[in-house]
């Protein structure tokens, strides 16, 4: 892989970090407490949890890189927001722990999340 290649994985990575943390700790982190004290459980905010999300930013990112290799990058975007976010809130709904009322948030904002992550790798290919 080129290096340009790996720098726009390394910026895309800290994107969606950047927009994930801010997006569930700041905009949306009474709905997800409120819902999971609702349930009688406590929202995960461990150190480790972090890592874990950090962890899937890069999965999302080099997922990213690979697609805007073999698609444009308003197919690039919408697949990763696919596989990015419409399959984890399947997933995490048919759980139980969603609260379904941020998706009126999270959705603009996850497209937003996967388009810029996506420009960035498209610009850095």
């Amino acid at each position: 892989m080129k290096p340009k290649v790996l720098l726009g994985i390394l910026i895309a990575t800290i994107w969606i970090s950047l927009s994930e943390f801010i997006r569930n700790e700041f905009i949306l982190k009474q709905y997800w407490t409120d819902h999971y004290e609702g349930m009688g459980l406590s929202f995960p905010a461990d150190p480790i949890n972090g890592a874990v999300w950090g962890i899937w930013s890069l999965c999302f990112a080099i997922g990213i890189a690979v697609l805007i290799q073999k698609f444009s990058l308003i197919q690039t975007s919408i697949i990763a927001w696919f596989f990015g976010f419409v399959l984890m809130w399947l997933v995490v709904g048919n759980m139980g722990v969603l609260p379904f009322s941020i998706l009126i948030f999270a959705i603009p904002l996850s497209m937003l999340e996967a388009f810029l992550a996506s420009w960035i790798c498209f610009k850095m290919k």
